[in-house]
């Protein structure tokens, strides 16, 4: 026998023969609601390397490739973010418009300086002006504090649900723009990261992803500021990413869906989740097939193997599809449940033509 091997060395091959149809062109065109482009004009995803600012032709005939025809960057910021002037955001794009929908963000570090409901304001109205179609807001706003300019570590920030928060939901209202708020991250991120906890491989290689002991709030907490955002503002469009944060409970999921008429969830980095729960997962698209948007969390430099998997596990009825975490099943969705996921629920918020 061989010496012990690591946990974090065991990468087991599946010994299951099934039939694979493994799907690279989706079906149907799709709108990519959920895509991070920040290296069109900022280092942030540069790894310490050198950076030279990526060329938006380039990256959309990529992602053509795909079969994407829009996707939403929601990496827009704001003025002064790491030296950032919006005009930029826009001017990166121009030549492949309206290929790139971008989202502005807000800078709620200043929420408890004089003026912050003007300054968000102005801000919001100029990107307005300059194209934007939408509010992405970060897990920092909950989930971290900032503790040196623009770094950022767990800690309990200002909640999603704070009142002073509230000029930049009354703003996308006015705007007609949905907002994208990433509130919570997998529940076992919050939990003891021992042996009982699911996703304890995943977290001792990437530490910084575990909330337990960090002072943060917990993951019942945030789940209760979800609900009470969704609740105080009827009138704003919410897209609450990652399968309505809480992927793991499409019961908790479904009922935020059933009480409130403005909110929509996207897949984002999360059909593995939805891929080991096949009967539930399906029940779930069924039910909710008008309110689901297609999204992936994809970046520039994941463009390449990003979207088969989310394809397979929608169009097919495969077995043990291979994912990040858990295997998948595939849901094989019917063609008016597709077209709603791949395109018509992102455009009818968007402002774009049906499919």
């Amino acid at each position: 026998m061989s010496a012990q091997l690591p946990l974090e060395a065991y990468r087991p091959v599946s010994k299951l023969t099934v039939d694979r149809h493994p799907v690279t062109r989706p079906r149907f065109p799709v709108i990519d609601a959920h895509g991070h482009f920040a290296d069109l004009v900022l280092p942030l995803y540069a790894g310490g390397q050198s950076w030279t600012p990526l060329q938006a032709e380039q990256v959309a005939e990529q992602l053509r490739g795909q079969g994407i025809r829009h996707v939403v960057n929601l990496d827009g910021f704001w003025d002064g973010f790491m030296g950032l002037d919006l005009e930029q955001v826009f001017a990166s794009t121009r030549h492949v418009d309206p290929f790139f929908i971008h989202f502005v963000s807000v800078d709620t570090t200043r929420f408890d300086q004089p003026g912050f409901a003007d300054q968000v304001r102005r801000h919001l109205e100029r990107a307005h002006r300059l194209g934007a179609r939408g509010i992405k807001l970060f897990k920092h706003v909950s989930l971290m504090v900032e503790s040196a300019p623009y770094v950022y570590r767990p800690g309990r920030g200002v909640c999603i649900d704070d009142p002073r928060l509230a000029v930049i939901w009354q703003t996308a209202a006015e705007l007609n723009w949905p907002v994208l708020a990433h509130i919570g991250d997998p529940e076992a991120f919050f939990d003891p990261v021992d042996a009982r906890n699911e996703r304890y491989l995943e977290l001792k290689q990437h530490p910084d992803w575990a909330y337990h002991g960090s002072g943060t709030y917990s993951f019942a907490e945030l789940m209760q500021a979800q609900v009470n955002l969704l609740a105080a503002n009827p009138k704003t469009t919410f897209i609450i990413p990652h399968v309505g944060s809480n992927a793991e409970n499409l019961g908790f999921v479904g009922d935020c869906l059933r009480r409130f008429p403005n909110l929509y969830v996207d897949l984002a980095a999360r059909i593995d989740e939805l891929g080991r729960q096949y009967h539930t997962t399906r029940r779930f698209f069924q039910a909710f097939a008008d309110r689901i948007l297609f999204g992936t969390d994809v970046y520039s430099a994941t463009i390449a193997w990003t979207y088969p998997p989310y394809f397979t596990f929608l169009e097919t009825c495969d077995d043990a599809i291979p994912a990040s975490r858990w295997t998948m099943t595939g849901q094989n969705l019917p063609d008016d449940i597709l077209r709603k996921i791949y395109w018509n629920n992102a455009a009818a918020i968007l402002g774009l033509p049906p499919c």
